[in-house]
């Protein structure tokens, strides 16, 4: 068996792609929002302020084809899917939620931060 070696600083490493649906913006909060557990689309699209229907779909479909989620298409009428993270989904979401709960604990000082440099222009 032939073995990757991951290096996301080597422009042909594959891991670049998937870093850059989890750090998208809607990936990140998909990944976030599925901490809470399994939900539906129009739940979800209602958990994630901002999002439109399209963007939200795409960042699912992303995510699926990564493994990071589950769809769950149930058969009834009218047809109701819900979304839920893979056990790998559920690690990465996890880390996710540390870097995007370290922002939020520094944005004070990030804000600070562009406030002088916008000063200083």
């Amino acid at each position: 068996a032939v073995e990757f070696a991951a290096d996301v600083l080597n422009e042909k490493c594959g891991s670049r792609l998937v870093l850059n649906h989890v750090t998208s913006r809607w990936g990140a909060l998909v990944l976030i929002a599925l901490l809470d557990g399994t939900l539906r689309f129009s739940a979800l699209r209602r958990r994630i302020g901002g999002v439109s229907e399209r963007m939200l779909t795409q960042s699912l479909r992303l995510l699926e084809d990564d493994g990071l989620i589950e769809r769950i298409a149930h058969q009834v009428v009218p047809p109701h899917v819900d979304y839920r993270l893979t056990p790998m989904g559920s690690e990465v979401a996890l880390k996710v939620l540390a870097l995007a709960q370290c922002v939020e604990s520094n944005l004070d000082k990030i804000m600070q931060s562009r406030k002088l440099r916008a000063e200083e222009r």
